[in-house]
Parts: C-alpha cells; sequence; structure tokens
C-alpha cells in the first residue's frame, strides 16, 4: 500500500522557520509524472490550498504564503519539501502533502481527499 507521509512539523515562534517533507512508504505507484501540492487545515477555517509544484517544476503559491514558502523536490523525486520562512500565528494549521491532478484534489475551499494519495498531515503551530 502507498502511503505519503509528512513530517517537519511543530511549534515555532512567530517569525521562525519550518521545513515540511513529504516521503512516499510502500510501493505501488509511479509518483515520477505526478504534480505535487501541499494544503493546509487549521479548526473553524476551511481547507485551503497553499502551493504547488508541478511535473515540469513549475511553482505556484497561495498569495498568503508567496515571498514565504518554498515548495522543492530533487529532479521530480521524493522528497517534497515546503520551506517555511517568516512564519505567522495565521499560518497554524495542519499540513498536508497530496500527489495528483490539483484541479481534483482542491476546490473552492475543499479538500478532496478521495481523490490522488494524501498523507495524514503534520501539525504546525506559530505563536505570537
Amino acid at each position: 500500500e502507498v502511503q505519503l507521509v509528512e513530517s517537519g512539523g511543530g511549534s515555532v515562534q512567530s517569525g521562525g522557520s519550518l521545513r515540511l517533507s513529504c516521503t512516499v512508504s510502500g510501493f505501488g505507484h509511479d509518483f515520477e509524472d505526478s504534480d505535487w501540492g501541499w494544503y493546509r487545515l487549521a479548526p473553524g477555517r476551511q481547507c485551503e490550498w497553499v502551493s504547488t509544484i508541478s511535473s515540469d517544476g513549475d511553482t505556484y503559491y497561495a498569495d498568503s504564503v508567496k515571498g514565504r514558502f518554498t515548495i522543492s523536490q530533487d529532479n521530480g523525486k521524493t522528497p517534497v519539501y515546503l520551506q517555511m520562512n517568516s512564519l505567522k500565528p495565521e499560518d497554524t494549521a495542519v499540513y498536508y502533502c497530496a500527489a495528483g491532478d490539483p484541479s481534483r484534489l482542491w476546490s473552492g475551499g475543499a479538500c478532496y481527499r478521495d481523490f490522488g494519495y494524501w498523507g495524514q498531515g503534520t501539525q504546525v503551530t506559530v505563536s505570537s
């Protein structure tokens, strides 16, 4: 069974940094041509798309994190990273990585975890 596993979450003060990693556990799917994304869910808020890296290496960011977060991977392989700098309390959430068609993974504030591949999430807490 293939699973995505996130790591690197934790608690930091405002202005701090964290680097999240997403790795693949198990066999049975070739992710070489996959798009990868990071999403987050905070209590009382809708699921938010954070960033995507396409199979071609193009990167995209939500306005709320642009200039502070960087998504990356080495030669289209896992791990997929999310470097988070200048963290703010409003970045507090559970962060999920996912692989698949971005248009089917998230839309209009909803994460569709029945599509593609998703991890179980890692908690990021930013204190003021």
